[in-house]
């Protein structure tokens, strides 16, 4: 975009998109795939009619700040609560065993002990993204599992910051006192963030919500303003944007009009989501595929394979159902945005090389979109090609 205008490049990504959404909604696609492939297609390792990809990344950050306060406003404290200390250990096991499968795929094709590290802490995660944009939001019957889902993620992005911590603090020459200096601070201020938001919205929020409701612009601002305001306080408190996103979300879930904002933001957010899916296809080296297309191939089977295997065992063990821990499973088969974030921090450090950075990107493009047909065909989305399972 250094050549272009802003205006022009988004004339291409969402006119491009708007046909390739058709094409792809007459032939029973999921519309996640059809932005993706935009991203490959007129990417700077493709046709590089956009080229800033950086730019788009960033901007496109947004939606997912949007999404997590979408979510927030959705779910209920007491609830959250219960399912955040029942999916805990869940968390950490999972984890575990899906860092001893990146590793040891990353062993077996003979990177080096740092990258087998690096592929192994990628694979940890499951895409917040990928597990709220197809996960319905309004249907009553769905909501526990929703909770699960959430509960998880959340948990995950907090092990997801602490592997992000000790990759910033390697780029950085950080001493470990350092980092755990910087551990010590995030684990204070998360209480901290829930404590004042929820006092702030108490005491000043919701008083200018009563007072000037009749306002909607007003309200649409207010709950704009609030979303972003406390990611930003949250990402300078060493957590991630998204995690206070979610917190503002919450805070303000038991008011009445909570269901208001969330109606009047899922617009803004789907435009800023669809810029995020084509940057990550616009941002993949093409030119490397023949040399990753094995290792991330077997990786994303594998993936894709235990991932739901491991959740259902895992979720059974704490008195949750069958059918419930292989929904969960698979609308968790991915792995996430924080793998790509993971990747392109290691290999801008030199702690991987180009390939193996590659290799966790392209598993992450596959496991987007092939996780992403599992669900939509199998379970309701808002994405759902079947009338049946359509729900938002």
């Amino acid at each position: 975009m250094t050549d272009q205008s802003l205006v022009f490049s988004f004339f291409l990504i969402f006119t491009g998109a708007a046909i390739i959404a058709s094409l792809a909604l007459y032939t029973r696609q999921p519309l996640l795939v059809a932005y993706i492939v935009l991203g490959a297609i007129l990417g700077p390792y493709g046709m590089s009619m956009v080229t800033d990809t950086k730019l788009l990344s960033d901007i496109s950050h947004v939606g997912i700040i949007f999404l997590l306060f979408l979510l927030g406003l959705d779910m209920q404290p007491s609830h959250l609560l219960q399912m955040l200390r029942k999916a805990t250990l869940v968390a950490i096991g999972s984890s575990l065993i899906f860092f001893a499968l990146g590793y040891s795929v990353g062993y077996a094709f003979g990177y080096t002990q740092t990258e087998n590290l690096i592929i192994g802490a990628a694979v940890m995660f499951s895409s917040t993204i990928i597990g709220i944009k197809l996960l319905p939001t309004t249907v009553l019957h769905h909501r526990h599992t929703g909770e699960l889902v959430v509960g998880l993620l959340l948990l995950q992005d907090v092990i997801a910051i602490m592997v992000l911590l000790f990759l910033y603090s390697g780029t950085n020459g950080g001493t470990s006192s350092d980092t755990m200096a910087q551990f010590a601070t995030t684990l204070a201020a998360l209480p901290l963030l829930i404590i004042g938001a929820f006092v702030f919205v108490k005491y000043v929020l919701l008083k200018l919500i009563q007072k000037f409701d009749r306002f909607h612009e007003y309200i649409f601002l207010l709950a704009i303003g609030w979303c972003l305001g406390l990611a930003e306080i949250a990402h300078l408190a060493g957590l991630s944007a998204e995690i206070g996103a979610f917190v503002a979300g919450v805070s303000i879930a038991t008011s009445p009009i909570a269901q208001y904002i969330a109606t009047s933001l899922k617009p803004l957010r789907d435009f800023f989501l669809i810029l995020f899916f084509f940057s990550i296809g616009a941002s993949f080296n093409l030119t490397l595929v023949s040399t990753i297309a094995i290792p991330a191939i077997i990786l994303a089977i594998l993936v894709l394979a235990v991932k739901p295997v491991v959740f259902r065992f895992l979720l059974s063990r704490i008195s949750e159902s069958k059918q419930l821990g292989w929904e969960v499973g698979f609308r968790l088969g991915q792995i996430s945005e924080f793998s790509l974030l993971i990747a392109y921090i290691a290999a801008g450090s030199m702690m991987i090389g180009e390939e193996a950075s590659h290799v966790i990107q392209a598993t992450a493009i596959l496991t987007f979109l092939l996780s992403s047909y599992v669900v939509i065909f199998n379970y309701p989305s808002p994405i759902a090609v079947s009338d049946k399972l359509r729900r938002d």
